[in-house]
């Protein structure tokens, strides 16, 4: 495995990407960067994070086929992969909001983006990117994001929790599209407000309320309305307010 440290960067995924246009790179290569000047996450929303306080890392991972109706499983493989290696640090209250946000309790510690990389209409890497707060302790206008630090009052060592993640992710990736039905599973059992009624806001429409029932076959967040119909929606479908 390949580690590439940098000072700063505009974003990690967006170095990555750049980077595996000019040369080989090997499987699992990961950069990661004291300073990320454009991190991004769902929704276009940008990912702050304070120097040297936090982890902001992409990985590259190659693949010689994947199913592209299946993308979604990259998704549950690094979210459950990244919750895994937090329990190691006993962090409480641990699950996954939909599609890829890590919650400690009702507050963010980590936000996932992946990205992929096709050639002639086959994937061939996928960018595993995420920012993971660790040591920083102050979120201005972001009340609902927290840390390791703030959760545990412990300072940590990022190159021991990077370790940590690589290891699970590695695990989690190897035979992926021979783990779907266990990784599906896995992940419904750590979804966010599972079967809790809770308020959402289409895209298009009204807010309304509603409970998570859990997550269809083409990745879909299935949600029964208050009034009893099913519904689904893709990730950029609608938010959910918590």
């Amino acid at each position: 495995m390949q580690i590439i440290k940098l000072d700063a960067t505009e974003s990690t995924n967006l170095y990555l990407k750049d980077l595996i246009t000019k040369r080989k790179l090997k499987d699992f290569t990961v950069v990661t960067c004291k300073y990320q000047a454009r991190g991004k996450g769902q929704r276009g929303n940008s990912w702050i994070s304070e120097s040297g306080k936090n982890l902001t890392v992409s990985i590259l991972k190659h693949f010689s086929a994947f199913d592209m109706a299946r993308i979604f499983y990259l998704n549950f493989a690094v979210s459950l992969a990244i919750l895994e290696a937090l329990k190691e640090f006993e962090v409480p209250g641990l699950m996954v909001k939909w599609p890829n946000d890590i919650m400690s309790g009702n507050q963010k510690i980590c936000g996932i983006l992946v990205e992929t990389v096709l050639k002639g209409g086959q994937l061939r890497h996928a960018i595993l990117g995420f920012g993971l707060n660790v040591n920083q302790t102050k979120f201005e206008h972001l009340p609902q994001a927290t840390s390791l630090k703030n959760i545990t009052s412990l300072d940590y060592d990022l190159d021991k929790v990077l370790q940590k993640v690589v290891t699970q992710l590695q695990y989690f990736m190897k035979n992926i599209e021979q783990q779907t039905a266990q990784l599906h599973v896995a992940y419904e059992n750590v979804l966010f407000k599972k079967n809790t009624p809770a308020t959402f806001i289409p895209t298009h429409g009204n807010h309304f309320l509603g409970t998570i029932d859990g997550i269809s076959e083409d990745g879909k967040l299935l949600v029964t309305h208050e009034d009893g119909t099913a519904m689904a929606f893709y990730h950029k479908e609608v938010q959910l307010v918590y």
